[in-house]
């Protein structure tokens, strides 16, 4: 066998591995999101865990197993860890190769699919963002929701429409489609983690709330501002292909409900409880889902 046919053998066995470690990111972290992904076909699925571990790798540099690791008061070290994984992402999007598993993987699935450099960059500004900035205006929330979530679904989609045959006017449906409901899925974690991001983070995400002031007028107004996400998104479910589709509906009608039972609980309740939907609803969802359920 020629040497050139065992690297690349080589390298097939090795971005195998990276896959599959990506697979076990989500499975420890996400078990809703690993649902959802469940249903998609394949390659699709692995392409999209492959996004999710790097996102989750990015995010617990700058406020999850970092912190435990360096201290509450490391944000120059995890700085650091930042920029040096993002440095790594560009590289290996552009040789095909790293030596941090989930890269390799993230890498694999952008050369596949086609993510660019320039819907990546704005993820890491945003991730940046938690570092140093505990507020935000309205310009810096939209700038921040675009990378932190936004451009995930950008990320997404381009999976969701490799091979496929779209015109460019429903290309930027699907577009606005993405956007909007990882805005939503963005702004329901946003009010479901009101008081942690307070108090633990000292954060305040959405401008001009917090904790003090928050009542049912502001929590109403954000309720409606996500449900305005969640009906452009569903406005362009039926563009997807038929496995793409489940699980982007099963994900959100996860978050529809969410979103309803965070309109029914009282404001000061939701400041001090966490807003969760049971297994059995979760598995509901799932079913709705599959049998082609789409919400309007």
């Amino acid at each position: 066998m020629k040497a050139q046919e065992l690297d690349k053998q080589s390298l097939e066995r090795y971005t195998r591995a990276a896959v599959a470690s990506s697979r076990e990111v989500i499975r420890s972290y996400s078990t809703s999101f690993g649902l959802a992904t469940a249903l998609l076909a394949q390659p699709i699925r692995s392409q999209v865990q492959n996004i999710y571990a790097l996102v989750r790798v990015a995010d617990e540099i700058v406020d999850g197993a970092a912190a435990g690791a360096l201290g509450p008061n490391s944000s120059l070290q995890s700085g650091s860890e930042l920029n040096k994984l993002e440095a790594e992402t560009y590289k290996a999007m552009e040789s095909g190769f790293s030596t941090n598993l989930v890269v390799h993987a993230f890498a694999h699935t952008a050369r596949e699919t086609g993510i660019k450099r320039e819907i990546v960059e704005p993820f890491y500004y945003s991730m940046r963002q938690d570092l140093h900035q505990t507020k935000h205006d309205q310009k810096s929330f939209e700038k921040y929701v675009y990378g932190s979530a936004e451009v995930i679904g950008l990320m997404c989609l381009q999976t969701f429409i490799q091979g496929r045959n779209y015109s460019p006017s429903e290309l930027e449906t699907l577009r606005k489609g993405a956007q909007a409901l990882g805005a939503a899925f963005q702004k329901v974690n946003f009010l479901r983690d009101l008081s942690a991001d307070f108090e633990q983070l000292g954060r305040s995400y959405f401008p001009q709330v917090n904790v003090e002031t928050f009542d049912e007028t502001t929590k109403d107004r954000l309720v409606a501002d996500i449900n305005q996400d969640l009906a452009a998104s569903a406005r362009t479910l039926t563009l997807l292909s038929k496995s793409s589709r489940r699980a982007v509906v099963a994900a959100q009608l996860l978050f529809t409900a969410l979103n309803d039972k965070i309109a029914k609980t009282p404001a000061d309740e939701l400041i001090r409880a966490r807003i969760r939907v049971n297994d059995f609803q979760k598995f509901l969802i799932l079913f709705k889902a599959w049998i082609g359920v789409i919400p309007r």
